[in-house]
């Protein structure tokens, strides 16, 4: 690890209330989402369940020093109580994405959001802790309709050549 990298201060933050305190960071400052990710205490048993965590740094554009770090801990359930962060920075639009593929944690204010990871067809989000490890998804194939057999199916063949 570099030692100009922190580890930065946690922030505990009500989920009605993230957008708001983001904002008043990046006013503060923090003007890189470094990372938006989400974690599962199912085994904890904690409620709420997850916490979304933003990961912010400030980012000195001339000298590229990191000036600090922050995490923002999100404690919430399934249902959505999170308002999204894309308009303080756009980067959260895909990370926002992959916590709803991955966690099914999605903000309030995208009821459209599409997954980013797994395929539309895809049921479930599998990071969290109570999806079946054995679970068997339904192969599905390209929507050009080719068959599975096809070459753009993205199965690896032999090719010969020079024949």
């Amino acid at each position: 690890m570099s030692a100009n990298l922190q580890r930065g201060e946690r922030r505990d933050v009500p989920a009605a209330g993230n957008l708001e305190a983001l904002a008043g960071l990046k006013a503060e400052g923090y003007n890189m989402l470094v990372d938006l990710t989400c974690a599962d205490y199912l085994a904890q048993k904690r409620s709420p369940r997850f916490d979304v965590i933003y990961r912010l740094m400030k980012f000195d554009l001339e000298s590229g020093a990191d000036l600090g770090r922050v995490e923002v801990h999100c404690a919430v359930d399934e249902a959505p109580v999170l308002r999204s962060a894309r308009g303080l920075w756009p980067i959260a639009d895909w990370l926002e994405r992959e916590v709803w593929d991955m966690f099914g944690v999605r903000p309030v204010d995208r009821p459209d959001i599409e997954r980013l990871l797994m395929y539309e067809e895809f049921s479930g989000h599998p990071l969290r802790k109570d999806y079946p490890i054995a679970k068997r998804q339904p192969l599905i194939g390209p929507k050009s309709g080719d068959k599975a057999d096809s070459p753009s199916f993205n199965i690896l063949k032999p090719t010969i050549t020079g024949q």
